[in-house]
Parts: C-alpha cells; structure tokens; sequence
C-alpha cells in the first residue's frame, strides 16, 4: 500500500446473482489526487462506486480507507469517513428547493453553524444556486442540476468525492465548468476518484486512468497519454 493512499482496492469482486460483474479489480487513490476510471458501457465502473460507498456488498477482496478495511461499512459509515458520491444522473430531489438539497447533503453534520459555513462555501463556488436557491431543483437544467448534486456532496465536508459520469448529457461550455470546479476542488486538498466515459474530460484534471473492460482492469497509466492512445482508445474505450 503507498503511504499516501487515502483509498486502496485490492482484488475487488462483486456478483450480481449468478453473474461476476468485478473480477479483482485493484487500484490506490492518493491524498490529494485524482485518479480516473475509464470503460464503456457494462464495463463495471459505476458498480466500483457502489461497492466503495457502501450500496452493494463484494463478495471477495478489500477495500481500505486510510490503512483500515471498509468492506461491510454502511453508505452513511462511509460518508462519515468523508467519501461521498456524486451519482450518475444527478438523482436531486426535483420536487424539493436548491436549497432543501444542500441542506440534506448535510444530513451528518450536526453543528448549525457547520451547516450554514458548508452552504456559504457551496453558494460561492456555484453562484447559480445561490440566485435559485428557493427554485424547485427539477426546474433547474441538466448543468444546473449537476451543479446542485455536487453541491449537496460537498455540503458534508468530505475529504473524497466518488463522482460518476459527471459530464454526461451536459453541453461543452457546461463540461468545461465542471473541468474548473474538479481542479479548483483538487487544489484545495480535495481527492476524487472520477467515473467517465469521456476520455478529453479524464485527461484534462486526473493524474492517472484505469480502464475497465468486462469488469477487469485492463489499462493504467498516465490520464493524459490516454487521449493519444490509439490501442487504448480503440480497444476499450470503442473510439
């Protein structure tokens, strides 16, 4: 294990019935780093998320956060030990305010002043939600939403954000955004473990890819070498 990992996954396995969807999958996110993980559709990367937050059980390997074991920890344990997902499709509450959802991101903090400093912060990295912040979430636009679900991540103080797809369905300018919110995030400390299917997105902030083929890792290294990585590109990620 690097001394400076936050996260270690070492040979993680996940069935689903009958079927191995995880095949010993193994990878470290440093303190402070982003690290990427790449695959077409089917590939296994949401279901890394999901084993790593909590929400489905493997049935092999290890999964440790700052040297401790994490397998069998609940989703709410694990944002208690600052990991927080970001989920595929935003998933706010629509018939709720902006507002409401930050507020239930902070569901683990207990401190009302703690919760108040966390929407300030969440408010001045995205200007949009403070103007809306009464508007019902499912009036806001796909970017707008996707600012919101990161929002309501942040808002419980975690020390790494799982965020999956994040620039799916959003348009370019959107997208570029989202590139200087996960870089301005990173250099205040922040580590992130990034689910994508967009290779130009992964290249531009993470320091290092994995990607998944068929529940298997079957390419790492350097995120920014993978947008010229004709054999990669074609071979596993279909482009």
């Amino acid at each position: 294990m690097a001394q400076n990992s936050m996260l270690d996954v070492r040979n993680l396995s996940v069935w689903y019935d009958r079927t191995e969807v995880l095949r010993a999958v193994s990878f470290s996110v440093p303190a402070g780093g982003i690290v990427a993980l790449l695959g077409g559709n089917g590939s296994g990367k949401t279901t890394v998320l999901n084993a790593l937050s909590g929400l489905v059980a493997p049935r092999g390997g290890s999964v440790l956060v700052d040297g401790h074991e994490a397998v069998g920890a609940s989703s709410d344990q694990m944002v208690r030990m600052g990991i927080v997902q970001v989920p595929q499709g935003r998933e706010v509450f629509a018939s709720m305010s902006v507002r409401d959802n930050l507020e239930l991101g902070a569901a683990t903090l207990t401190d009302r002043f703690a919760i108040q400093s966390a929407m300030r912060e969440v408010f001045e990295l995205f200007p949009i939600l403070k103007e809306f912040e009464t508007r019902r979430a499912g009036a806001l636009s796909g970017g707008q939403q996707q600012q919101l679900a990161v929002g309501r991540a942040l808002m419980s103080r975690p020390r790494m954000l799982l965020m999956d797809e994040p620039s799916a369905g959003l348009a370019p300018n959107i997208v570029q955004l989202l590139v200087r919110t996960l870089r301005f995030l990173n250099e205040r400390g922040m580590t992130i473990l990034l689910v994508e299917q967009n290779v130009g997105v992964a290249a531009a902030v993470a320091n290092t890819a994995h990607v998944l083929r068929n529940g298997a890792i079957a390419h790492s290294g350097p995120a920014a070498e993978l947008i010229d990585n004709a054999e990669v590109l074609a071979s596993y990620l279909g482009r």
